[in-house]
């Protein structure tokens, strides 16, 4: 204490033997020094807060909530789905989307060879795979639809597979069940799979 107060007396000595105009610049670069201090310090907490906040948040918040989220895919002017989420929510990288109440169509060629309807489907978009789930109910051209558990699409040039519960139709024709569904990359084949049972109806 006694060298601060030895210290403080040798600045006033030496400030009191400047000029008016040395003083002015004396005071000017203290008060500086003493901003930029203060400055400094407030910088400091803020950021400690600021990081502590994200940190929290990174760890508590899980999910980003979303209304009428939609999704599509386009490739040198072809489009090759899209689909419509009444809510969802991504994950926290942001690479998997989940949507509720879902509907959508698959395109080929730019036209629409498949549209669906499900209460729950996830886009995953990493490896681009669709997958519906619960109630999900496909129409397919040549007046065919499909009633499913589970559907997952892999892409345009893929196979789309249908699991769990399938009940195919095509119109007043045919009906058909099976435990799986596997349709052709054109959408225009489809081949059922497990403890099937078909009945075709005459016109």
């Amino acid at each position: 204490m006694e060298n601060l107060k030895k210290y403080a007396k040798k600045i006033l000595d030496k400030f009191k033997s400047y000029d008016k105009k040395r003083q002015a610049y004396f005071i000017a670069i203290i008060l500086f020094v003493l901003v930029m201090a203060w400055a400094f310090i407030s910088a400091g907490i803020i950021t400690g807060n600021f990081n502590r906040s994200q940190l929290k948040n990174s760890k508590d918040e899980q999910k980003v909530d979303a209304i009428g989220v939609i999704i599509t895919e386009t490739k040198n002017t072809k489009k090759y789905f899209e689909i419509y989420g009444e809510t969802g929510h991504y994950s926290n990288d942001h690479s998997v989307a989940t949507l509720h109440n879902v509907i959508g169509n698959f395109y080929k060629d730019n036209e629409v060879h498949m549209s669906f309807q499900s209460t729950k489907g996830t886009y995953d978009e990493k490896t681009g795979v669709i997958t519906l789930y619960d109630n999900t109910y496909i129409v397919l051209k040549d007046d065919i639809s499909l009633r499913t558990d589970k559907l997952v699409w892999s892409g345009s040039d893929k196979e789309t597979v249908a699991d769990g519960h399938v009940v195919i139709k095509k119109g007043n024709e045919m009906t058909a069940t099976a435990k799986k569904c596997v349709i052709g990359a054109g959408y225009d084949k489809f081949k059922i799979i497990g403890e099937t049972t078909t009945k075709v109806y005459s016109k």
